[in-house]
């Protein structure tokens, strides 16, 4: 019923709730005996239950499941390792409690699981207390607390610049009212410098040249928010001080903090003068965001309604669009959402804005992003009308017509249940598109076949190229191989150990290497002690394989440590068993000093 609402698991507000009740139904009948998936055989008696009283638990059953089912996949491999950790942590906290004592969890242990391996707090408590353990639920909290006050710090050092906020509560405190945001209609307008800092500290006055944070009385400049990225420009003041800005923050609330450097006279509090953003980066931007809009409804109108917006950056011709799903986009499904878009945006509809109640926008189905935090009044902005419509403070184009072009690059997992799509837009999308078309004209002018032969035409010179490259390994290899009975019959004997140094020169792999070894191995059979030792360069990297015979061994030879320590002279590491083992390095120039180490090695350990 709650999937049925629009929920979706998460570990948040009523996502959480929801997940929950589904894992606590999973633990439930995995105590009953149950290890199967269990949700397949429950959902659909409570979809039989509920189905007459609330038909839509049928009619969405298939989106519902998938939702549940994913769900429930998730947390069985999160249980799997999780459990093997947390009794591993409870075992530990039993036998440290002794006899007499009371077993106790320790905060860090039951946080780790939570952080690390995703075990909910909730399930560590409950399966602790199964097994008669304790746990410390305030040490837990407290780190928790920690993380979640690192996150806020990360995210207010964004926004700050690593600035104390005292400084800008300060100067907050001075202004007789929120610094007012002119760019929706305004490119360019008069300003006063109410607030000045350099360095992070307030300062009535600043000289070129110099790194400087201006806080105007008003300002055409977008401050970084909502995924779209600040503005770029200039702030020339009438004393003849120019500052060039390439970001704005807003730290706090109703202050834009404008950052940059002053390149040229002298700025001071209460100067008056413009501010100017770069108009052709505004409009990239814009562009960028009002796609975001149209490829985030695309995306609903393709996946579903719960493929609702996890993220996004818009920044100039260019788009970084996160959602939620719990499941790989359907093949195809990508160019129906890009064609979608284009077709809306040829279809040149109208963008617009309007502030009203929120309620009154909620009744108007108007999106809002989960988490984000909204005042009593909104701005909404809509395209086509009822097409498109959502909660934003942004900047957007006035006609989809102004856009060009969408492009998708690709969509990929970005995390449990989330997915990114990257866009191109405007000029990113043309120049994106010649780019693939001159490739393609390069590609069937080399290759002398129509655009529409060129797949096949590539998959069957790669099929040809890899049969190649498959013969060819397997010739050098026959090579490598015949030497080694040539290599057998030219052991040298240092002390009573016969041994066999060679370098291999260029080959495919290590695999090469260790066959030839464990080859001529073989043909200086057990009679005497024998150790073989292979080296060649793969892919650019010298390699080193040592084998011992089981005399070898008995006499206090072992591969492993020989194999280190020619590893070592190669500049890297290795290792393995007493009888094969292998190691490599950086320093190709090192092999014949590595071999040599053997033999040494071979010799000392012989004697």
């Amino acid at each position: 019923m709650i999937i049925s609402d629009g929920v979706r698991p998460s570990n948040e507000g009523r996502g959480y709730v929801l997940r929950r009740l589904l894992r606590r139904s999973v633990r439930a009948m995995r105590l009953l005996g149950v290890e199967d998936a269990a949700l397949p055989a429950l959902l659909p008696v409570s979809r039989d239950a509920m189905a007459p009283s609330y038909p839509e638990v049928a009619t969405d059953f298939e989106r519902i499941s998938a939702v549940a089912y994913a769900e429930e996949d998730a947390f069985r491999r999160t249980l799997t390792s999780g459990t093997t950790i947390l009794d591993t942590a409870v075992s530990r906290a039993k036998a440290a409690a002794g006899a007499g004592g009371t077993p106790l969890l320790g905060g860090d242990q039951a946080f780790a699981l939570h952080d690390t391996y995703g075990f909910p707090i909730d399930l560590t408590l409950e399966m602790a207390a199964e097994q008669g353990v304790q746990v410390d639920e305030k040490a837990f909290r407290s780190l928790m607390a920690e993380q979640r006050q690192r996150a806020r710090a990360d995210a207010l050092a964004k926004r700050s610049g690593g600035v104390d906020t005292a400084a800008y509560e300060s100067l907050a405190s001075e202004l007789s009212a929120p610094v007012e945001f002119l760019g929706y209609t305004e490119a360019s307008s008069a300003v006063t410098v109410a607030g000045l800092l350099v360095d992070g500290v307030p300062a009535p006055a600043a000289t070129a040249p110099a790194d400087v944070e201006v806080v105007l009385d008003r300002t055409p400049f977008y401050a970084e928010a909502g995924g779209q990225l600040a503005d770029h420009g200039t702030i020339v003041l009438d004393g003849g001080a120019t500052i060039e800005v390439d970001d704005v923050q807003r730290p706090i609330k109703g202050l834009s903090v404008h950052r940059g450097r002053l390149v040229e006279g002298t700025a001071a509090l209460g100067d008056p003068g413009a501010a100017t953003i770069d108009t052709e980066r505004r409009k990239a931007i814009s562009r960028a965001h009002s796609a975001t809009h149209m490829i985030h409804k695309a995306v609903q109108e393709s996946l579903g309604k719960d493929a609702t917006q996890a993220g996004s950056e818009n920044a100039p011709s260019r788009i970084r669009f996160d959602f939620r799903q719990s499941s790989a986009v359907p093949a195809g499904a990508l160019s129906e959402i890009e064609e979608r878009v284009n077709t809306r945006l040829q279809d040149n509809l109208e963008v617009t804005d309007r502030l009203m109640p929120i309620a009154e926008a909620r009744a108007q189905g108007a999106m809002a992003l989960f988490g984000e935090k909204y005042g009593d009044v909104v701005r909404v902005v809509s395209i086509g009308g009822d097409w498109s419509r959502e909660l934003c403070g942004g900047t957007h184009v006035q006609q989809t017509g102004q856009l060009g072009l969408v492009t998708l690059l690709g969509e990929s997992s970005i995390g449990s249940g989330v997915r990114r799509v990257d866009a191109l837009v405007g000029e990113g999308a043309y120049g994106f598109q010649a780019k693939e078309h001159a490739l393609v004209g390069q590609l069937t002018g080399m290759l002398n076949v129509r655009t529409e032969e060129l797949p096949d035409r590539v998959g069957s010179l790669v099929s040809r190229l890899r049969d190649a490259e498959k013969e060819l390994a397997q010739l050098r290899q026959s090579q490598l191989l015949a030497t080694a009975g040539s290599l057998a019959a030219g052991a040298e004997r240092v002390g009573d150990v016969r041994v066999v140094a060679h370098d291999a020169g260029e080959v495919a792999s290590a695999d090469d290497l260790r066959a030839l070894a464990l080859d001529v191995r073989g043909r200086l059979g057990e009679a005497e002690a024998a150790v073989v030792a292979v080296g060649g360069v793969a892919k650019g990297r010298p390699q080193v394989v040592v084998v011992t015979n089981a005399t070898a061994r008995g006499a206090g030879l072992r591969a492993g440590v020989l194999a280190k320590a020619a590893a070592q002279t190669l500049g890297g590491g290795g290792g393995g068993k007493d009888d094969m083992a292998q190691g490599g390095g950086t320093d190709v120039s090192a092999l014949p000093a590595a071999l040599q180490g053997v033999r040494d090695g071979a010799a000392a350990g012989a004697a």
